[in-house]
């Protein structure tokens, strides 16, 4: 028996839009390994399928698969079904200065192409350097791609809480993807209260900490070779605090496993790590990233988990006072 989704508004938008939604970085394969564009295809479908109506990718998964896969199946099924992609990632080098308002417009045009759609529901900034949020004119030819028919609307992914209250005091920003979960909890105190007051959509992303809060892996644990868990640990490729969420590898592991023993839950990790992010009501979707039908599955029915208790939401806040906030809390 399949799970019954719920929806939210995604800010202003006015999109309804399922409260665990797909992302795709890893949709056609698991981190390190190459795309498999049919599981991709049957993964995007498993969740149409399940009620996920709001589907994330960028330019760059896959090298432009990920986005090609999405927007064909998209383009086959009757639902409505809302895809965001995100853009500038591509540039090299990745910096404040590579941001134009025409390499914009081309990425714009190039996910149009790749896609197959005649228009982009919501097109993100991909974790732009801190500098481009002080280019209007970068935000701004956004709303000439609007009129034109190309984006129905603007957000930003963000790496820090400063970039995302900046972001904001922009009027055509309408969504902001953030990093949040059990081991990252600064969005919360500062940034989710101006997003309600902007009426700005809140996508989480890395609800999972790339895994960490599964409570699959011990101290021993590997990845391959292709994996940013085993090379962005301290931020080699990109912000390490993509990679478990800026926290240590180690460090997480021992957090996880006492929060498993304090949270007393029958619930799988995951799904309950999922539960969590879902208890702010800021929160417009949730975006956990799946490598198979099985994680699909266990991702989409953390909907209907009962709500987290006051006693498991302190216990949760006390886990991340003890290993977690005086590591990270000031950096993102």
């Amino acid at each position: 028996m399949l799970a019954v989704m719920k929806y939210r508004t995604l800010g202003k938008t006015g999109y309804e839009v399922s409260e665990i939604g797909l992302g795709t970085w890893q949709v056609g394969g698991r981190w390190g390994e190459p795309f498999d564009e049919k599981r991709a295809e049957e993964i995007v479908n498993g969740a149409i399928d399940r009620g996920v109506n709001f589907i994330d990718t960028a330019d760059v998964y896959g090298d432009g698969q990920s986005e090609a896969v999405v927007g064909r199946v998209v383009r086959s099924r009757s639902e409505t079904v809302y895809v965001a992609t995100k853009c500038g990632r591509r540039l090299n080098p990745h910096v404040a200065d590579a941001y134009t308002p025409e390499a914009m417009r081309g990425f714009v045009d190039n996910s149009l192409r790749n896609s197959g759609l005649e228009r982009i529901d919501l097109i993100q900034l991909h974790c732009p350097p801190t500098e481009v949020y002080y280019r209007p004119e970068i935000f701004e030819v956004f709303d000439r791609l609007s009129d034109e028919g190309k984006i129905s609307n603007l957000g930003v992914s963000v790496e820090k809480v400063e970039e995302a209250l900046k972001a904001i005091e922009y009027d055509n920003v309408a969504t902001v993807q953030i990093i949040f979960n059990m081991f990252r909890h600064r969005p919360a105190e500062r940034f989710f209260p101006a997003a309600v007051e902007r009426n700005v959509g809140v996508i989480v992303r890395v609800p999972l900490a790339s895994g960490l809060l599964s409570g699959k892996f011990n101290e021993d644990s590997t990845f391959a070779e292709g994996d940013h868990r085993n090379f962005n640990r301290e931020g080699a490729a990109f912000d390490r605090g993509e990679t478990f969420g800026g926290v240590d590898f180690e460090t997480g592991v021992k957090a996880t496993r006492e929060l498993q023993q304090k949270l007393g839950t029958d619930h799988p990790p995951a799904a309950t790590a999922i539960r969590w992010v879902l208890m702010e009501d800021a929160v417009s979707t949730v975006i956990p990233g799946a490598s198979s039908l099985n994680q699909l599955e266990s991702n989409v029915a953390a909907g209907e988990l009962p709500p987290l208790s006051e006693q498991q939401m302190q216990a949760t806040r006390e886990v991340y006072d003890r290993w977690i906030r005086d590591r990270i809390h000031q950096l993102w």
